[in-house]
C-alpha cells in the first residue's frame, strides 16, 4: 500500500482527498493544511474543510501556521510517505520537505498549465472567458506551479458556469485524473513532459482593484468578470452612487449609441443598461453597501430616479 502525505485546504481538495481515504491502494499518513480562520462577522473560528474531511476519517492534521522550519514539517519527514501530494494547500513547499517523499511529490492544479500558474486559476480562466480550462498533475518544485507536467485534462467552460460551479467540476476532474495517474506514476511508467515557458501566465491571488467590475467593457467581458468573481469575493460596481456588488447579468443582442453606464431602458423587472462598443447588457441581481442581495425588480421599486439617458453607474 502507497503512504501518502495529503496537503489542502479548501473543498476543492476535499473530493481528491477523499477519494484516497476510500482506495484499498493507499494509506493517509496524515493531512496538512491551513490554521483555523475566523470568518463571518461574529469572526467565529472555522476549520478548513479538509481538516473537516481528515478529522471525520480519524487522520492525523498537522496546521502550521508556515510549514518551513516548523514541527509540522519535522513530522511529515518523520512519516517518510512514498508520496506528498498536494491540492490546493496554499502555501510553497521547501525542497526539504518536497524530499521527504520516497517517490514524488506532487501537485493537483485547476489549469492547463503552464497557463495560469498561481493562487487564483479557475478564477482568470473565467474572468478571462476561456472557452476552456483543466486540470494538470505535475512533479513539485521550488519555483511555484513550474514543475514537469505528469498529466492533464481538459474541461469546456460553458456561458453557464461561474467560477463556483468550476470549482466543483475541476475538483471532481482533479479527483479522477489523478486516481487514473498514479498507478502509472508508482510504475514508474510515466513521461515527464517540460512546461513550455514562453507560454507561462500567472494568476495571483485576486485583489480589491480587481473585484471593482470596469462598465466600459463589452457586455460579454462585463459577464465574464461577474462570473468569474462569483461566489467570492464578487464584483461591484458604483450604481447610482452607491458601492454594488453584482451578482448576475445578462449581455444582450441589443445595441446603442448610449455611453457606458447610462441607462437605455427601464422596464418593470429590468434594468438594460450601455455597455463598451454600443453593446448592452441586464443586472438581474445585486447587493447594495449596507442592503441585503435582491433580484432587479426589488432594486428598481426603490430606484425610480434611474430612467433612459441616466448616467447609472460611474467611477467612485
Amino acid at each position: 500500500m502507497t503512504s501518502i502525505v495529503f496537503m489542502g485546504t479548501p473543498h476543492f481538495a476535499v473530493p481528491i482527498l477523499q477519494a484516497l481515504i476510500e482506495s484499498d491502494d493507499y494509506q493517509v499518513l496524515a493531512v496538512v493544511t491551513q490554521p483555523d480562520r475566523r470568518v463571518g462577522r461574529k469572526h467565529q473560528l472555522k476549520a478548513t474543510p479538509v481538516k473537516e474531511a481528515a478529522l471525520s476519517n480519524g487522520i492525523e492534521v498537522l496546521t502550521p501556521e508556515k510549514i518551513n522550519h516548523s514541527p509540522e514539517m519535522d513530522r511529515v519527514i518523520e512519516l517518510a510517505p512514498d508520496l506528498i501530494i498536494t491540492a490546493a494547500f496554499g502555501q510553497f513547499l521547501p525542497e526539504r520537505l518536497l524530499a521527504a517523499a520516497k517517490l514524488a511529490a506532487i501537485n493537483v492544479h485547476g489549469s492547463l498549465l503552464p497557463k495560469y500558474r498561481g493562487g487564483a486559476p479557475i478564477q482568470y480562466a473565467v474572468m478571462n472567458g476561456d472557452k476552456e480550462t483543466g486540470v494538470t498533475i505535475m512533479y513539485m518544485v521550488k519555483k511555484m506551479d513550474a514543475g514537469d507536467i505528469i498529466s492533464q485534462a481538459h474541461l469546456e467552460i460553458t456561458p453557464q458556469d461561474d467560477t463556483g460551479t468550476m470549482f466543483e467540476k475541476l475538483s471532481l476532474l482533479g479527483r479522477d485524473l489523478l486516481l487514473e495517474t498514479l498507478p502509472k506514476l508508482i510504475a514508474g511508467t510515466i513521461t515527464p513532459v517540460k512546461q513550455d515557458e514562453s507560454g507561462v501566465v500567472f494568476s495571483p491571488n485576486i485583489t480589491r482593484e480587481q473585484e471593482q467590475i470596469d462598465y466600459t467593457l463589452p457586455a460579454e467581458r462585463i459577464d465574464d468578470l461577474v462570473r468569474g468573481l462569483r461566489p467570492a469575493p464578487v464584483g461591484n460596481m458604483v450604481l447610482d452612487g452607491l458601492v454594488t456588488k453584482i451578482y448576475d447579468v445578462t449581455p444582450l443582442e441589443e445595441t446603442t449609441d448610449l455611453k457606458p453606464g447610462q441607462v437605455v431602458r427601464v422596464e418593470k423587472h429590468a434594468l438594460i443598461l450601455a455597455a463598451g462598443e454600443g453593446t448592452t447588457y441586464q443586472i438581474n441581481s445585486l447587493k447594495p453597501a449596507g442592503k441585503p442581495k435582491m433580484d432587479i425588480t426589488a432594486y428598481l421599486n426603490g430606484h425610480q430616479n434611474l430612467r433612459a439617458g441616466v448616467q447609472a453607474i460611474s467611477h467612485e
